[in-house]
């Protein structure tokens, strides 16, 4: 009974991969991650009228993301230092 219930199960999901943003937070400093979303930002913030509303929520998520960015690339930093240090 087992086995036909195995048989019948769905294959797994694959792994979700993001190389382009992890190939990013390998070198990218923080300078990089600012001008990264600038242009963004920018775009998004002169919209008027009905998408104006829209454009405030997407800065908003913009903000969180860089946000994040900004902490991976300091715990990178300090993964880097606790490596040298402990050489």
């Amino acid at each position: 009974m087992a086995d036909s219930d195995a048989s019948n199960a769905p294959p797994p999901l694959p792994t979700p991969t993001y190389p382009a943003i992890e190939a990013f937070i390998e070198f990218a400093k923080a300078d990089e991650l600012a001008a990264l979303f600038e242009p963004l930002t920018k775009a998004v913030s002169e919209l008027k009228g009905p998408r104006a509303e829209q454009g405030k929520r997407a800065i908003k998520a913009v903000t969180h993301t860089q946000a994040l960015l900004a902490h991976l690339l300091q715990v990178r930093e300090r993964l880097e230092a606790s490596r040298k240090g402990g050489r």
